[in-house]
């Protein structure tokens, strides 16, 4: 399976050291990764994280955007409801703790993205010019540790969101801010 994953244009599409902050599915010094299952999910998860929602900051975007074959995609995750896997930072304590017992027996998780709306991604299709093609839902699969088994291809090196993504992301309410 092919899945996407924005980066710094500096440096690789995977992290080598646990020098990461904490997120949905990690403790801060947890090695993990995150990806989406479209380009769409992988910039609204950016786009959600640096707090974008203004057209025209997406245009001062610069990042690299990777194709990268992780084979087969963790089990969705099942064991919690959808607004704590969807929800802002103070739902990321019980996302943590899933993620410390899962460690233990799997080697990555799969879950619905925080970032994008539901039915927010979207191919395209030509018949008779370009046409949005079906809305689906936005997947996140995160693998757990060191993976020197992916391999990934430079998308773009330095490029940007379309603008007319913002609609489709699930951007903090200011209470999601503020705890």
């Amino acid at each position: 399976m092919i899945a996407f994953r924005h980066a710094d244009p500096r440096f690789p599409f995977l992290r080598e050291d646990a020098e990461q902050s904490s997120g949905r599915w990690n403790d801060a010094g947890d090695l993990t990764h995150y990806f989406c299952d479209t380009p769409d999910g992988a910039w609204a998860e950016f786009l959600r994280h640096e707090e974008i929602d203004d057209p025209k900051d997406v245009f001062t975007i610069r990042r690299a955007l990777w194709a990268v074959e992780i084979g087969h995609p963790p089990a969705q995750e099942s064991g919690l409801p959808l607004d704590v896997l969807t929800g802002g930072p103070e739902s990321w304590p019980e996302c943590q703790e899933r993620a410390r017992t899962q460690r233990k027996h799997v080697n990555g998780i799969a879950a619905p993205s925080a970032a994008l709306r539901s039915g927010g991604a979207h191919g395209w299709r030509v018949d008779g010019g370009v046409q949005r093609g079906g809305a689906r839902d936005g997947v996140v699969f995160v693998p757990f540790g060191p993976r020197p088994d992916l391999v990934g291809w430079a998308a773009t090196v330095e490029g940007r969101p379309s603008e007319r993504l913002l609609e489709n992301v699930g951007h903090f309410r200011a209470s999601d801010r503020s705890g």
